[in-house]
């Protein structure tokens, strides 16, 4: 049916109104999650994401400058966490060493799993505190469980984000990611929200296995080499400050705020 000029115009005021309107409304999760996809795939990305398609089955087919990220452990691979070889494959008490902490450390434990370096840290920070951080709720119970059967106090169980570990602002020590930050979605916003998390003289030990060498049987995208660890720590303000080869298979890498 013809429309005259003043009812075109009358409808697309209304239709004005109308859209101001609906974006006052909240939206569904599932609307949410539609509309952020959609910004993401339309919006120029300038962060140093790219998506392709994935080099390695093993990764999402996202990539951050140039690394593509990993598959998350799911929490039915927890055995692997607690395996009776960890301690001596891959040097835990050493790693343990290396890390000097003070007894008032408030330490953050970031992809904690079950826990099993939460549980070792929390006596050598018998003043400070320990908060394990994990996005999967199963981890977090197991975590918590044994938090009451060791009756662990200083253990603060955290529910983080792929984006946002949820730590205090300027209130941590030591930040620990031991074979973690590879699998980050969002490594960018989680180091930055980490970095913020830092006191004064914080630190970040970053753990990863060695890329550069081809005798570390894990699979080449679970490593991480440490100029790649130094470009996208430099990205967000963190610099190298000290590397540490004393474990078996991987690299500690120290970082602090520009």
């Amino acid at each position: 049916m013809p429309f005259s000029p003043k009812a075109i115009v009358w409808l697309s005021a209304a239709g004005l109104f109308a859209g101001s309107f609906a974006c006052t409304q909240p939206l569904s999760e599932s609307s949410a999650a539609q509309l952020t996809e959609e910004r993401r795939q339309t919006l120029p990305d300038t962060s140093g994401y790219e998506r392709r398609p994935p080099q390695d089955l093993n990764g999402i087919g996202k990539y951050y400058l140039g690394r593509q990220i990993a598959h998350v452990m799911g929490h039915e691979g927890a055995s692997w966490l607690e395996r009776s070889d960890r301690q001596q494959e891959e040097g835990t008490d050493i790693l343990l060493r290396e890390l000097r902490l003070k007894p008032t450390d408030v330490v953050a434990d970031i992809g904690a799993g079950t826990g099993f370096f939460t549980f070792r840290i929390s006596p050598l920070v018998p003043k400070g505190k320990v908060l394990a951080v994990d996005i999967q709720p199963e981890m977090l119970t197991a975590l918590r469980e044994t938090k009451d059967r060791l009756r662990a106090t200083n253990v603060v169980p955290l529910q983080g984000t792929t984006s946002n570990p949820n730590l205090p602002a300027k209130g941590v020590d030591v930040v620990l990611l031991v074979d973690a930050y590879h699998e980050f979605d969002y490594p960018r916003e989680m180091m930055r929200a980490i970095r913020n998390s830092l006191t004064p003289t914080g630190r970040v030990a970053l753990v990863e296995y060695r890329a550069e060498d081809s005798k570390v049987p894990i699979k080449r995208i679970h490593k991480m080499s440490i100029a790649q660890a130094r470009r996208e720590m430099a990205a967000i303000g963190l610099r190298l400050t000290d590397s540490i080869e004393s474990l078996p298979q991987q690299h500690l890498l120290i970082f602090r705020r520009q």
